[in-house]
């Protein structure tokens, strides 16, 4: 069995990669289901957000998009649902997974199960550049330079901190892997990721008990990081955030100020960004008791 980079056409060899804000996404939604898997199969974390990164284009590809299939494996030995895809060849048979979270694992079995990959194991979880070097060896991609991607990747985003990590957070693991919303009061209630964060939008009435009951989330806490009060009542598409929020907006805004448009608050506009309040205050040198204009200009990195 063999597993064939679905992304390698689009990079030319000799290119030099840049930071991509789409990678980044990536990684910060998916680095803790990748640090489980690393805890729980021994295979660095870094390596698997690489491929996965790399060979899914950053979750966009087909195989992922339809198949949840991150890592491109095909069928060999497969029983489960399948799809076709040109690779090598026309019609080629690809494995499909009910979610994300399916693909990390399989993904996990089929190395540490495929006595090709036996020797990889021997392998230090810090040594990437041994893992990257192995699996091109082994025959797990047809790319001549798959290694070095993946090094490449792994080097440009810091990646190789992750392989020294002992724990992850466990609600970030299981919902960056399950495509499957949370329910509030019968009907679907999307969580999505930004900024390092995952979130999602309010239904009119819905209140921080009720969406601390459905995401097994403290309601008090939820409150607090959207610095709220807990015994708010929210309104239809306002952004709730489950996790404490950054103090700076991601890199993308880097060199891009917000433009205050008509009635928006700093309040509206931190929770816009994914960012705290206070940072935002901090960022611009303002006091609590300043009122933005419209057009007025806020630095949100």
């Amino acid at each position: 069995m063999c597993c064939l980079c679905i992304a390698c056409a689009s990079l030319t060899a000799n290119a030099q990669m840049r930071w991509s804000s789409q990678y980044q996404t990536y990684f910060d939604q998916y680095k803790d289901l990748a640090i489980e898997q690393m805890l729980r199969h021994r295979i660095p974390a870094s390596i698997t957000l690489a491929q996965g990164v790399f060979e899914s284009a950053a979750g966009r590809s087909l195989l992922a998009t339809q198949g949840n299939n991150h890592f491109g494996i095909k069928c060999h030995g497969w029983s489960g649902r399948s799809m076709t895809y040109n690779d090598d060849a026309i019609g080629e048979c690809f494995r499909v997974y009910d979610n994300p979270g399916e693909s990390y694992e399989d993904h996990s079995k089929f190395l540490s199960q495929n006595q090709r990959y036996a020797r990889l194991f021997s392998l230090s979880l810090t040594d990437y550049r041994g893992w990257a070097h192995g699996l091109k060896a082994c025959g797990y991609a047809t790319n001549p330079r798959y290694a070095y991607k993946l090094i490449e990747i792994i080097e440009l985003y810091k990646l190789y901190l992750y392989d020294r990590a002992k724990e992850y957070d466990h609600f970030m693991a299981k919902h960056s892997g399950v495509a499957q919303p949370v329910r509030q009061n019968g009907q679907l209630h999307p969580i999505r990721i930004y900024n390092k964060n995952y979130y999602m939008m309010a239904r009119e009435g819905d209140t921080f008990k009720a969406i601390g009951k459905e995401t097994e989330l403290s309601g008090r806490k939820i409150a607090k990081y959207n610095e709220r009060n807990y015994h708010d009542v929210l309104h239809a598409g306002e952004i709730v955030y489950l996790k404490k929020k950054q103090k700076r907006a991601s890199k993308a805004f880097k060199n891009k100020p917000h433009i205050v448009q008509p009635g928006e608050s700093m309040y509206s506009i931190a929770q816009r960004y994914g960012i705290r309040l206070k940072s935002l205050y901090k960022k611009n040198k303002l006091s609590p008791d300043h009122q933005i204009t419209v057009g007025e200009q806020l630095r949100v990195y």
